[in-house]
């Protein structure tokens, strides 16, 4: 249909000569249409019952060492400074070294027993809610494909974000926010297309707040009283419907009138939401806040609870106070526990409290990154990307806690057991979500697109 024709659906369709049942199949979708465009974030009803209703992903950007963090590996210890036993796969960005035995010691916590690493000694207090799979696989080897197939779903093109899919479905609670929040205080491989809303309606992406102490820039207009405002953006909305109803589809065009509608919105209940300085000083300090190398994750940890507190669909948290921070390459025995202890207390704190406040059983908490790193050494100090066999947890949210599910193979090479790929692990969190991850769709360019693609099966050994 050219978009260029200053015509309605249906009366492009009339011109056409399409019969009866074409136009009231282009009257439903118009009103269809229209209705989303009114109202983006309306709230929406899901395939089935969901376990659910919202998401924090706390995402490592880089990749974290499973190795060294959950997936503990006697064999890689008695082996260390050998020969890799096993054929390398064809996919390799570099040739690495010989074994390399994790640096730091493991033991079991909690009733379930569950092995952490040393670096993480508030998390392990908490392995009882989580749910810890070792058999994560993504299909490339580079952070920007990996980062994207992660965060959207594809590796190759941009695609609707995780966060974006979830709006879209569900829309959010709260119609004063936005319902999908990217905390992310320097700048990722592929940025902003790892929260973008690709060809979904553009009031699904996140909203960025790169900086903690500013986190909606241009919020407050100095300028004009909520009255005023209030009146220049009704008469700035009647323009635009009347520009609107001349134009087929205008997807930019709808979005950009309901950004006005919320950040207008917003202006009452944003800044109270995102003002840490109202929680207490309790509160300040079991996350870390004020404390040197927590400070910065304790507050993005405490910006997320207050958020889906109030209604916030997805949360999507960026450890990134530099570029890709976990990607040790070298360096891996001074930069790897500098990394947890600014992210351990701080994730426990999280856990902790949306327990304490009965947050835990409906809200879903994703922690990883891209993919992990090698058993082997690059160099002398560092590991590789490693896509073949990593670990990533869930909690809360309908999650069986105190469980690990699958395995890699005795050096941490190879998922071996009960693997789960990226299509799998969304198929999971859509299903926790109430979706049927393959009725989740929206048909563009001639096709129906979904987050998994055409693959993906729900892995219902991890459900409570």
């Amino acid at each position: 249909m050219p978009s260029f024709l200053p015509y309605s659906r249906r009366e492009w369709l009339a011109q056409a000569g399409c019969g009866f049942g074409l136009l009231a199949l282009a009257d439903l979708l118009a009103a269809q249409d229209g209705e989303r465009a009114a109202n983006p974030y309306a709230v929406r009803s899901p395939h089935f019952v969901p376990k659910a209703k919202r998401v924090i992903f706390l995402y490592m950007p880089g990749g974290p060492s499973h190795v060294d963090l959950f997936d503990p590996k006697p064999e890689l210890t008695r082996r260390n400074r050998q020969p890799l036993p096993i054929p390398r796969p064809r996919l390799e960005r570099t040739r690495t070294g010989n074994l390399l035995a994790s640096p730091w010691q493991f033991s079991q916590h909690g009733q379930s027993g569950t092995a952490v690493s040393q670096l993480l000694p508030n998390v392990a207090r908490c392995v009882d809610d989580l749910c810890v799979i070792r058999s994560l696989h993504v299909d490339n080897i580079n952070h920007s494909g990996a980062a994207l197939q992660m965060c959207t779903g594809d590796q190759a093109f941009s695609r609707p974000s995780m966060g974006s899919w979830l709006v879209y479905g569900l829309g959010t609670e709260n119609q004063n926010l936005p319902g999908f929040v990217v905390i992310c205080p320097a700048p990722v491989f592929q940025g902003a297309q790892l929260w973008s809303s690709s060809f979904l309606h553009s009031a699904y992406q996140g909203t960025l707040v790169r900086d903690l102490n500013n986190p909606i820039a241009n919020l407050q207009n100095p300028n004009a009283n909520p009255t005023d405002q209030r009146a220049h953006l009704d008469a700035l909305l009647h323009l635009n419907e009347m520009h609107r109803r001349e134009r087929i589809i205008d997807s930019p065009l709808e979005a950009r009138i309901a950004s006005f509608e919320l950040a207008f919105r917003m202006q009452r209940e944003a800044p109270e939401a995102f003002d840490l300085s109202r929680e207490t000083a309790q509160t300040h300090r079991l996350y870390g806040i004020g404390q040197g190398p927590t400070d910065m994750f304790g507050r993005q940890c405490l910006m997320a609870r207050r958020l889906v507190e109030r209604g916030v669909r997805f949360v999507h948290v960026f450890d990134a106070p530099e570029n890709n921070a976990w990607d040790h390459h070298g360096g891996l025995r001074e930069r790897l526990p500098s990394r947890c202890a600014a992210v351990d207390q701080p994730i426990a704190a999280l856990l902790t409290d949306l327990k304490a406040r009965g947050l835990l059983d409906d809200t879903l908490v994703l922690w990883g990154g891209e993919f992990g790193r090698t058993p082997t050494a690059e160099g002398n100090n560092g590991r590789e990307h490693h896509p073949f066999g990593f670990t990533m947890w869930l909690a809360g949210g309908g999650i069986k806690g105190g469980m690990t599910y699958g395995a890699t193979d005795e050096f941490g090479w190879h998922a071996v057991e009960n693997k789960v790929h990226v299509h799998d692990l969304h198929a999971t969190i859509l299903h926790l979500l109430g979706f049927d991850h393959t009725r989740l769709t929206f048909r563009y360019g001639g096709r129906n697109y979904r987050l998994t693609d055409v693959h993906g099966h729900v892995v219902h050994d991890l459900l409570a």
